[in-house]
């Protein structure tokens, strides 16, 4: 796939993240996205690694600018993208980019997301306070990307999509 290709499914991915940010869980001081997960996966499938972080970066930053989104979704969605593309890249299977998504966000990304709720939000918090949350939303965003990816894949479009970003 082209760059400008690229370029234009990460802007889309991130307007899709955007609009749908309204389906998010309120839990403490985060708010779990599960469809940002979902797009992480997808992202890390279809564009890899680093056009997946551009787009949770950039969902992150509309989302923080409009109120929808917290400042500790920069962590968890730019650490469970990077997973996932990366684990997807190095072993070419769809389980790879679930199981980065869940590792990344889950436990990673919660683990990141201490020192900026200390910082920003001055939230006085336990170091894995957020595993629990953002593994949930993590798994259940990656459970989605299954149902989604394995449907595109029954219909031979995730195929048709994969020859393109070659």
């Amino acid at each position: 796939m082209s760059h400008v290709k690229k370029l234009v499914f990460t802007a889309l991915f991130a307007a899709l993240g955007v609009v749908l940010s309204a389906f998010s869980i309120p839990v403490g001081a985060s708010k779990c996205f599960p469809i940002q997960s979902m797009l992480n996966v997808l992202a890390g499938v279809l564009l890899g690694p680093s056009y997946a972080v551009c787009m949770a970066f950039v969902t992150s930053l509309i989302r923080v600018m409009l109120g929808t989104g917290s400042f500790l979704a920069f962590p968890g969605s730019m650490i469970g993208a990077l997973c996932s593309g990366l684990l997807y890249k190095k072993f070419h299977r769809l389980w790879g980019a679930y199981l980065g998504e869940a590792l990344g966000t889950g436990v990673l990304g919660a683990v990141a997301a201490y020192p900026v709720a200390v910082l920003l939000l001055h939230a006085r918090t336990a170091a894995f306070a957020y595993v629990v949350p953002f593994s949930i939303s993590s798994f259940a965003g990656a459970a989605v990307s299954v149902a989604v990816l394995e449907l595109l894949r029954k219909t031979k479009i995730l195929n048709a999509l994969q020859q393109l970003s070659r």
